[in-house]
This record gives C-alpha cells, sequence and structure tokens, in this order.
C-alpha cells in the first residue's frame, strides 16, 4: 500500500480529458486512506481514484472545482458526512464495485444538492428492496444512477412510496446503517458466497431460452454479473413490453378470427344466391 502523499500528488499524471476537463490520475496505487488532498490546489475538475483500497469516502479538504470522483473498484462501505461543504460542485460520482452494505449507507449523499449522477453497480446495497425508489427521493435530483436515466414514472413511484407518515416510516425501517467498527473489537468474517439454488438455475436457464434480442442478452449478462436472478426482479420496463406483445397478439388473433367470419359470410351469402337460382 501507498501512502497519498503531496510527493505521490505531484507525480502523478496530469492531463486533460476527452470531455475537456482537467484530470488527476491516481488509480492503481493501492492507496488505503484519502489525505493530503490540499497538494492538488483545487486545480482538477476530475480525480480518478480507481483500484485502491480505501474504504471510507472522507478526507477531503475544500475542493470547488472537483466535479467528477471516480472511485470503482476499491472496499469503500462508509460515506462521510459534510462532503456537501467539502465538495460543493461535485456532480458525478462512480462508486462502482465497492462495499456499501445497507440503503441508511447512502443518506450522506443526499445533502449533496449537486449530484446529478451515481454509480452504485456491483455495491451489495443495490439488491436491496426498495434501491433505487430510495435513492430517487433521497437525492431528487438525480438525473443518471446507475448508468440508467431516472424516468418520471420513477420519480412520481418514489413520491408516492415514501409521502406521508407511511413513507416516512417505510424509510426509516429501511434505512438501516453499516455498523461502525470498533477498534478492538474482531472483524465479522466475510460469508462465503453460496452457488445459485436449484430454483436460481432453472430461472436463469428460462430467462436466457426466452431471450429475443442481443439487447435482452446484454441485460441479462449485467444482471447476472451484478448478482441477481433473471426474473426475480422483473424490470417495469420489460413488464410494459411483455404486457404489449400479449396484447399485439391478442389483437391479431382478433383481427384474424374477423377475416374468418367475413370470409364465412360472404360464402354463406353466396350459398344462399346459389339456391335461390336453382
Amino acid at each position: 500500500m501507498v501512502k497519498l502523499s503531496a510527493e505521490l500528488i505531484e507525480q502523478a499524471a496530469q492531463y486533460t480529458n476527452p470531455v475537456r476537463d482537467r484530470e488527476l490520475d491516481l488509480r492503481g496505487y493501492k492507496i488505503p486512506v484519502l489525505e493530503n488532498l490540499g497538494a492538488t490546489l483545487d486545480q482538477f475538475d476530475t480525480i480518478d481514484f480507481s483500484d485502491n483500497e480505501i474504504r471510507k469516502l472522507d478526507g477531503f479538504p475544500l475542493l470547488k472545482r472537483l466535479k467528477t470522483l471516480l472511485m470503482n473498484n476499491n472496499r469503500i462501505c462508509r460515506i462521510g458526512e459534510g462532503l456537501e461543504h467539502t465538495l460543493p460542485s461535485l456532480k458525478e460520482l462512480v462508486l462502482t464495485n465497492n462495499n456499501i452494505q445497507e440503503l441508511g449507507d447512502l443518506d450522506p449523499l443526499a445533502s449533496i444538492k449537486t449530484l446529478t449522477l451515481l454509480s452504485l453497480l456491483r455495491n451489495p446495497v443495490t439488491n436491496k428492496r426498495h434501491y433505487r425508489l430510495y435513492v430517487i427521493n433521497k437525492i431528487p435530483q438525480i438525473r443518471v444512477l446507475d448508468f440508467q436515466k431516472v424516468k418520471l414514472k420513477e420519480r412520481q413511484e418514489a413520491e408516492r412510496m415514501f409521502k406521508g407518515k407511511r413513507g416516512a416510516q417505510l424509510a426509516k425501517d429501511i434505512a438501516k446503517r453499516t455498523k461502525t467498527f470498533t477498534p478492538g473489537a474482531a472483524l465479522q468474517a466475510e460469508k462465503k458466497k453460496a452457488g445459485p439454488s436449484p430454483a436460481d438455475v432453472e430461472a436463469i436457464k428460462n430467462a436466457i431460452a426466452n431471450a429475443t434480442s442481443l439487447a435482452e442478452v446484454e441485460r441479462l449478462k449485467g444482471l447476472l454479473q451484478s448478482g441477481q436472478i433473471p426474473g426475480r426482479d422483473v424490470k417495469p420496463a420489460l413488464q410494459v413490453w411483455k404486457r404489449r406483445r400479449r396484447r399485439r397478439k391478442r389483437k391479431k388473433m382478433k383481427m384474424k378470427m374477423k377475416r374468418k367470419l367475413c370470409r364465412w359470410r360472404r360464402w354463406s351469402k353466396w350459398k344462399r344466391k346459389l339456391l335461390v337460382v336453382r
């Protein structure tokens, strides 16, 4: 592991990225703690901390210019309080492939009123019930969550779910937080992930067999990589698509029956005329 020192910051790669932001590249140094960031002199729009060993998102001085923070592939399990004061311009926060466990651990992000893009893909918290609606409710200005645009329908659903006393109680019930580590206490051994159950295997096979397009196959691949079982938590968009397909099939069947009925009526009328002539 390497300490994040002023010397390391000075030696790290600095460049203008494709979106014309000044970026500081601190990837892959196995940095354990965020510190000494005052040495950046607030000269960067983006800082890349991907592929390190950071466990807590805090330790920032006042960085008025910083807009994008890339924290992929770390061990972040906690988010510090007061980030809205130290990072007043933060718009994009990428926390893909970390270790955030509970919905309540995301509450400190609610105070960052400038945050419009957030990625929590491959974090255990994404498997929690009502995860997406909870985040949309807590961060109402969010536009893109897990690289998917937040739709108006989702905003309305989140507002209905967490509205009033019942909604507040529901938010309180599901917003648990990870327990803070006490020095001297034994670390909990990480539970080994069990393999999929026979029912899960069957659900995966059915989902693959029913895939009708390359986009559907890619979506299934993303679900499996994030630890979700296809078919267990069907997305609203997929449900709508299936309903529309069923409606189209019913409509086609009705049209087919109407055409048959019309042909039968024409044939019956022709037959009656023929009998009259005879």
